[in-house]
């Protein structure tokens, strides 16, 4: 599974993408099981005031059912004005 990433989360991850491995992703079924994955492999991501997840092109709820297969990026926080 892939994960992209933009602004702080590339920075603290470190890379524009994370991949998780085949074996751990079979235990990943929501999106909300993902976020406690991640957070436990970056614990720096806990610190962010939200992080919105996209499934597919689409914003998800923790409870939005994911797989290998699916376009899933992280979305940090935005500012500005």
């Amino acid at each position: 599974m892939t994960i992209l990433l933009f602004g702080i989360t590339r920075d603290i991850v470190g890379n524009h993408s994370l991949n998780i491995p085949e074996n751990d992703t079979k235990d990943l079924g929501s999106v909300g099981q993902l976020k406690s994955y991640i957070m436990e492999l970056f614990p720096a991501l806990k610190d962010l005031t939200s992080l919105a997840v996209a499934v597919n092109s689409n914003y998800a709820s923790d409870k939005t059912p994911i797989s290998g297969t699916d376009e899933i990026a992280l979305i940090p926080p935005v500012s500005g004005g």
